[in-house]
């Protein structure tokens, strides 16, 4: 399979599955608007209603998690870098065990519809809305490159429409979001997982029936040095080893799963604390089937490709294109198995784009409309899937934008781990440092935002060096076709030279030494996977250290706002179910105490007054 070099392009059927797939995902939203009918309320179509299980939570939480980005991107990691991004298994398990534990407690009990309400209960307007502002800039970036990345991938490898698959996406995100609400996203997510499963399952089972085994692709993989778990070197500078990823890698996914509203808004939309935890859990075994997946797909492109690279051998040129090229080469005699990849890399386009589109509604309605307006809740629930609608087109706007920007992936995903460690040091000064006052989370905010913004640019102007960051051998000398041009020099971040059939070691393209600052091999050489732990420390140390300076808390806050007030222990569900009937109890009472309908326990009678809160 490595010397072929026509390896066709879509057939009719591909183009069947694909539809197909953007169909039943539009479908489910027009079931869930039709559905909830006589549901007119923001927070039936923000929320679900918190009715919701632990299963498809679980589901939507991992598929929300997984976009194309990640589809495309991991197992082509794993081609140039080897199987080191396996410890990210760990990463994931901590991540869920903190969440879990840590946070969820706090944002379930506080029944918030958006997370940075939270921070208005806890510190001030002024901090809620910096944070909500920082977020919306954060998804509508992000958002538009994942609808992009994926379609201009695809596009190059197999002639698949890259106007028509962007806009189609975008579109149906849009649909489905303004029409059924959480509900929609959530069920549209359960499905398109199991589509991503699906595609990944069909990529490994071939492979491994094309190389005559799975022992077959270890082996090549053992004498390619592509199983290399285990490098306990402790310097920062490395872009992956078992440090940067198990602490840099918590760090960075706590930032999504405890804070970001996208992640949150879905287990609190659970009915009892219980499933909501429960999902966290069994998310966690879908991200550890969808990492072993990447991986092996990783091991299995190494395993075909090793003697004709075909990134050196200019059959794709970018390593976001090897997965589908690999797809098209071993899958091309299969009508619609390739497509059901492309539904598989869309899949998770759609779940990440439709995630991103209804937090972004839910943050503007909660926290920059409401707020400062009397309206109905059937007015709001119409507003929130306007806005739903309106932020569904801005992010395609911001995808066709993304394809004039050049190389915007790597710097897409450095500005998520810039803006998520000042956020997530933001929420844990206010969880877990009862002292800390409005003034030190302003300062610590915009603090732990300059210092990863600082790095995050300056290692953008100036490379890593290419010790820190240099891909593993790679190899054409087992291509039978010839090269156009003997020697070329790649356009993209990397430069190679062959000769004759020879393994060559790619090498990152530097500026030469001349007007590089000293900080560029140190400072700006930090792995990108430590921005989120640095935006962190700074956040909560300047946050602590203002906060005493100032005079600490000097007004009365919410105590349910702080971690501990009867959280559950560790894998306590016994506890949980405690909690969930006496949250019910709580509510009940509040109610017949106000005769309103209310229904959020932090504000029952032994807790402040609620003027006195905000």
């Amino acid at each position: 399979m490595a010397t072929t070099v026509d390896i066709g392009l879509f057939s009719a059927w591909d183009y069947v599955v694909f539809a197909a797939v953007l169909f039943i995902s539009a479908a489910i939203g027009v079931y869930y608007a039709f559905e909830g009918r006589g549901k007119t309320t923001s927070q039936e179509f923000l929320t679900g209603g918190k009715s919701m299980t632990a299963v498809p939570v679980a589901m939507s939480l991992t598929a929300s998690f997984m976009s194309a980005v990640t589809i495309l991107g991991t197992p082509a990691d794993v081609y140039r870098y080897g199987a080191m991004y396996s410890i990210f298994a760990i990463s994931y398990g901590l991540v869920v065990l903190i969440c879990a534990e840590l946070f969820l407690p706090v944002f379930y009990r506080l029944n918030l519809t958006s997370t940075y309400e939270y921070l208005e209960l806890r510190f001030s307007k002024v901090v809620r809305i910096l944070g909500t502002v920082i977020f919306i800039i954060e998804m509508v970036l992000y958002t538009g490159i994942v609808i992009y990345a994926p379609a201009l991938a695809l596009n190059q490898v197999s002639g698949f429409n890259l106007w028509g698959a962007m806009i189609s996406t975008g579109l149906v995100c849009t649909f489905y979001c303004a029409m059924g609400g959480l509900k929609a996203v959530i069920w549209t997510d359960a499905f398109q997982i199991i589509i991503m499963v699906a595609g990944f399952i069909a990529v490994i089972i071939r492979g491994v029936v094309v190389q005559g085994g799975i022992q077959t692709i270890l082996n090549d993989s053992y004498y390619g040095e592509r199983l290399n778990f285990w490098d306990f070197d402790p310097d920062p500078l490395r872009r992956h080893t078992f440090w940067t990823i198990v602490i840099g890698g918590t760090f960075l996914w706590t930032g999504i799963y405890g804070v970001n509203q996208s992640q949150v808004q879905r287990y609190i939309a659970c009915k009892t604390r219980f499933q909501a935890k429960l999902s966290l859990y069994l998310n966690l075994l879908g991200l550890w089937a969808i990492l072993a997946c990447a991986v092996i797909s990783g091991l299995i492109l190494y395993s075909v490709y090793k003697d004709c690279d075909p990134w050196m051998s200019k059959r794709v040129s970018a390593p976001d294109q090897l997965m589908p090229y690999l797809v098209l080469d071993i899958l091309r005699n299969y009508p619609g198995v390739p497509g059901l990849f492309v539904a598989c890399a869309y899949s998770g386009t759609l779940s990440t784009a439709s995630s991103s589109i209804n937090a972004l509604a839910t943050v503007t309605v909660e926290d920059l409309i409401k707020p400062y307006t009397n309206l109905s809740e059937k007015k709001l629930a119409w507003l929130s899937k306007g806005m739903s609608a309106f932020y569904g087109l801005l992010c395609i706007a911001m995808s066709v934008v993304a394809s004039f920007m050049g190389s915007v992936i790597q710097a897409a995903l450095s500005i998520f781990a810039m803006i998520g460690g000042p956020l997530l040091g933001l929420f844990s000064l206010g969880m877990f440092f009862p002292f800390a006052n409005p003034l030190g989370a302003v300062v610590g905010l915009i603090s732990g935002f300059s210092v990863t913004l600082w790095i995050g640019i300056g290692s953008h102007i100036y490379p890593p060096l290419p010790e820190r960051s240099r891909p593993l051998p790679l190899s054409t000398e087992g291509c039978d076709f010839i090269l156009e041009d003997a020697n070329w020099t790649s356009t993209t971040n990397w430069t190679s030279t062959i000769t004759s059939p020879v393994t060559i070691l790619p090498t990152v393209l530097q500026p030469d030494g001349s007007g590089r600052p000293g900080l560029a091999d140190y400072w700006y050489s930090l792995s990108y996977l430590y921005l989120t732990v640095l935006g962190t420390i700074v956040t909560v140390l300047i946050g602590i250290i203002v906060s005493l300076f100032s005079g600490g808390l000097k007004q009365n806050i919410n105590r349910d706002c702080l971690f501990g007030r009867q959280d559950c222990g560790l894998l306590d569900f016994i506890c949980c179910l405690k909690s969930d009937k006496q949250d019910n109890i709580e509510i009940l009472e509040w109610k017949s105490h106000n005769g309103q309908g209310h229904d959020n326990p932090a504000y029952t009678a032994d807790n402040l007054n609620l003027s006195q809160m905000k």
